[in-house]
């Protein structure tokens, strides 16, 4: 009995123990796998969670297929970089029938048309003009060929490197390809510019008088979902669809970029290869499982880096923490159910496309090994150096007070006269010094001065295309400020 009696005690005793600790061992939960793909009739296609870059879906997003006429987003990008809407774009012969047999000329465009920029991207986005897309590169860069060389270039600045494009229009062309995640870059570029933005969500627009179309002639949206905003009785319907853009030749097949936005997250979807009309059904679906199964987490509420490390070095120079800050807006885009602790942060020197100004370094995240966001740490005043130009100019006028190499001055008796034989040696030196300084200054200030007017330029078109939005100056100012933050990466919301 006694020693039954003493391994009841000693039961209990053990099992009190196992509760006691039980209260300090945290449990241990998996993080929530990646949602399975949602599953597209198409050959290639993605979904993009605009905010953070995150892949959510993939389907041979790195294999190249022809892009059609979603080539326009590029298109007008860089038409929306370099021109102001108010400005005329004269139709050539070339821009009018220089274009694949069979694209066809649905708007009756001809040569000698006149249209504003802001005519020709509504028709080059909702009508799918191949003679608005031509004008509007001859109109920019002076020819089409000049054109695409700033679309490549474009591209490449927004770290696109398995396309290619040769034409503005997106008409079949060996050379010109796109792959599903680099155009998904391109639509996420392109919706970040106000002016494409707000161009591609119109419904429709009132075009003015042409040769063919004396009374004008009024354009509809193409893209069957963003044409079924108002319609929730339609299969096409996706709530928050903003913006998009249809393609198709023969060689391409269907292709599409569509784009929604829902408390305050946007999703892109790019669909390669349709099938009429499964193509905006794949469109669709990709949006709508990017918002069912995903979630956005502000890095900048979650991180502790700033509090964990002692600084960040940057060309020679040492940031203290409390000069540093984390881009506000960034965020990681995560299963729903994971949180940032599932995330894994790597720490990088190399700042990559559009990063803001005051930059130092980036922090990049992986869930699983996939990247799902990334934050720029900034530094609330940069180190510049403070030493001046070391120039001298030489004043004819007034030289007495010119310092020379061993000291003294030329105001007065300090330098002698030149000795014979070689005093002209010295004043042909002093010339060709005094040409040398001089030309050095005046470059200097002729590329201070060029690259002044430059802002000033580009100012004065950015403040007229927010005053054609029926944005203030204030508002203006506010965007700018905005912008030097985040460095222009993130859209309208």
């Amino acid at each position: 009995m006694k020693n039954m009696n003493r391994q009841n005690r000693t039961g209990i005793f053990l099992l009190a123990c196992l509760l006691m600790l039980n209260r300090f061992v945290r449990p241990s939960y998996a993080a929530p796998a990646w949602p399975a793909d949602a599953g597209i009739m198409a050959e290639a296609g993605i979904a993009m969670d605009e905010n953070s870059g995150a892949v959510l879906f993939g389907q041979n997003i790195h294999v190249a297929y022809p892009p059609a006429s979603i080539t326009k987003l590029l298109t007008a990008l860089v038409v929306a970089e370099n021109a102001a809407l108010d400005e005329n774009v004269t139709f050539s012969h070339d821009a009018v029938y220089n274009v694949e047999s069979g694209s066809g000329n649905s708007l009756g465009l001809e040569e000698g048309d006149v249209l504003t920029v802001r005519d020709c991207l509504h028709a080059l986005l909702l009508r799918s003009s191949n003679q608005a897309a031509n004008a509007l590169a001859e109109h920019v860069a002076g020819s089409r060929g000049a054109f695409v060389e700033m679309m490549n270039e474009k591209i490449a600045e927004i770290g696109c490197t398995e396309s290619h494009f040769v034409n503005p229009s997106g008409l079949n062309d060996e050379q010109q390809y796109v792959t599903a995640y680099d155009m998904a870059l391109i639509a996420r570029a392109a919706f970040a510019n106000e002016t494409v933005l707000s161009v591609d969500s119109d419904a429709s627009w009132k075009l003015p008088a042409t040769i063919k179309n004396p009374d004008g002639l009024t354009i509809s949206m193409e893209h069957k979902v963003l044409a079924a905003r108002n319609n929730p009785a339609s299969q096409y319907y996706l709530e928050g669809a903003l913006a998009g853009k249809t393609g198709y030749t023969s060689i391409a097949g269907n292709t599409l970029v569509t784009y929604a936005v829902r408390n305050g997250r946007g999703v892109i979807s790019v669909v390669l290869k349709g099938t009429q009309p499964q193509y905006y059904l794949d469109g669709k679906t990709l949006i709508e499982f990017g918002f069912a199964s995903f979630q956005d987490i502000r890095i900048a509420e979650q991180e502790n880096f700033l509090a964990e490390t002692d600084g960040i070095d940057r060309d020679g120079d040492h940031y203290k923490p409390s000069e540093l800050y984390l881009e506000e807006e960034a965020c990681v885009t995560v299963p729903n159910g994971a949180s940032f602790a599932d995330v894994t942060r790597t720490v990088t020197s190399e700042l990559g496309y559009a990063h803001p100004k005051t930059a130092v370094a980036r922090l990049d995240y992986t869930y699983n090994n996939r990247k799902v966001g990334s934050a720029y740490v900034c530094a609330r005043n940069l180190h510049f150096s403070t030493e001046p130009l070391s120039v001298s100019i030489l004043d004819t006028e007034g030289a007495e007070d010119v310092v020379l190499a061993d000291g003294r001055t030329t105001g007065g008796a300090d330098v002698p006269e030149a000795e014979s034989g070689n005093g002209w040696a010295v004043v042909l030196g002093a010339v060709l010094l005094l040409a040398a300084l001089s030309g050095a200054v005046f470059w200097i200030w002729y590329r201070r001065q060029k690259a002044l007017a430059e802002a000033a330029r580009r100012r004065a078109r950015r403040l007229q295309r927010i005053r054609e939005l029926g944005y203030t100056e204030e508002d203006f100012e506010k965007m700018v400020r905005e912008r030097m933050k985040t460095g222009g990466r993130n859209g309208r919301r």
